[in-house]
């Protein structure tokens, strides 16, 4: 990532206070993007005038639209000049599918710019910033900046690494089992906790399963329309024995894709060419390797900042070893499965002792019906 060197030292916490109640309304209105600016980060902006008084909001609602500052600007109209504009996340500067943000607020006649954190983005990395003080505007950084780090945590960690961020998702009962011994799964948890799960996956760009899932339970993965478009369903699979008949096929109401690796055997290809052929909108990928790193890489080429892993025991536990998650969530049912050979969420991590294992944090737990939801979020390195 390249060094913002043009980036003012942080505001002072006497500083900030003035500015906190605006940023944090600015925080509110980025959140209302949830899932849909990808490859973009969410932002929210408002612009008092030169009175203090709210003249203008916006927020950043789908890639390829005007920016947050733009709407707040476009609200605010001539009271802008000699106002101030509150921002989440520091003004492009560059020219994408939108202009740049920059030369918006400095043609307005911003005087003052309140900034929670810079863009990571190398294409800006503190260039907006700089270009918003050459013009002789006040600039203001830091305000709320961990918020604003938090709220673009996936989109900060796919400029930095080059994947999206995973989040590993799964129910099980409490003896820790996500199956019966037959293989019957559904449902173990309940419909508040289902429900929460649409809603996460209305947060996230696509959703991740292998093979196995795809076999077993024939998953329809969307968000029962809690987002529009509905996230890219993704199956990964080493051997292409797909079943001819399955819910992801359908593409009437959300994309497949379907990747595999270079082994994948000839007579198998050959099956997923003339089903892709007879669904319209099934897209087909095939990554340099069958991996959880290469099909993330790939997913982050098209864009995605953040995706769900709803897979199989042997794919989770790929995906954990690879580094391609960051966030665990697993909801837990009253229910006492049993069974030695039932299924459990997760297959071998490939460690021979208790201080091998990687520090995760845990959030406190959060009642969804009968059921328990525990997030364990992985604590910098």
């Amino acid at each position: 990532m390249a060094a913002i060197s043009s980036v003012p030292p942080p505001v002072s916490t006497a500083d900030a206070a003035q500015w906190l109640p605006w940023m944090r309304r600015a925080l509110e209105l980025a959140a209302l993007g949830a899932g849909r600016t990808s490859p973009n980060p969410l932002v929210g902006a408002v612009v008092l005038d030169a009175a203090g008084t709210l003249v203008g909001e916006g927020y950043h609602a789908c890639a390829g639209t005007p920016h947050a500052e733009v709407h707040a600007l476009h609200q605010a109209g001539p009271r802008a000049r000699g106002g101030t504009l509150i921002v989440t996340l520091e003004p492009c500067c560059h020219h994408g599918r939108t202009p740049p943000c920059a030369d918006a607020v400095i043609a307005a006649g911003i005087a003052r710019v309140v900034v929670a954190m810079a863009d990571p983005n190398p294409q800006v990395a503190g260039g907006g910033i700089a270009q918003l003080r050459a013009a002789g505007l006040e600039v203001i950084t830091g305000v709320a900046d961990t918020e604003a780090q938090a709220l673009n945590r996936a989109f900060v960690h796919r400029i930095q690494t080059g994947r999206p961020l995973g989040i590993l998702k799964w129910a099980m009962s409490l003896d820790g089992r996500t199956a019966l011994s037959n293989g019957a799964s559904q449902w173990i948890s309940g419909p508040p906790a289902r429900a929460w799960v649409h809603q996460l996956r209305a947060h996230c760009d696509a959703v991740i399963v292998g093979g196995g899932t795809l076999r077993a339970d024939d998953p329809l993965l969307t968000s029962r329309g809690q987002r529009e478009p509905e996230p890219l369903r993704v199956v990964i699979s080493r051997s292409l024995e797909l079943p001819e008949t399955a819910q992801l096929w359908d593409t009437s109401s959300a994309a497949t894709l379907i990747a595999h690796g270079p082994e994948a055997p000839a007579e198998a290809r050959a099956r997923l060419a003339a089903l892709a052929a007879a669904h319209p909108g099934v897209q087909t990928l095939e990554l340099g390797a069958c991996s959880a790193t290469a099909l993330l890489e790939a997913l982050a080429a098209r864009g995605c900042n953040q995706v769900l892993w709803e897979c199989g025991p042997e794919l989770a536990a790929a995906a954990l070893r690879e580094g391609c998650v960051q966030q665990v969530a697993a909801v837990i049912a009253p229910k006492l499965l049993g069974g030695t050979p039932a299924r459990t969420p997760l297959g071998d991590l490939g460690f021979t002792a208790l201080d091998q294992l990687p520090l995760w944090q845990a959030s406190a737990p959060q009642q969804l019906g009968a059921d328990l939801l525990w997030t364990l979020t992985q604590e910098a390195p």
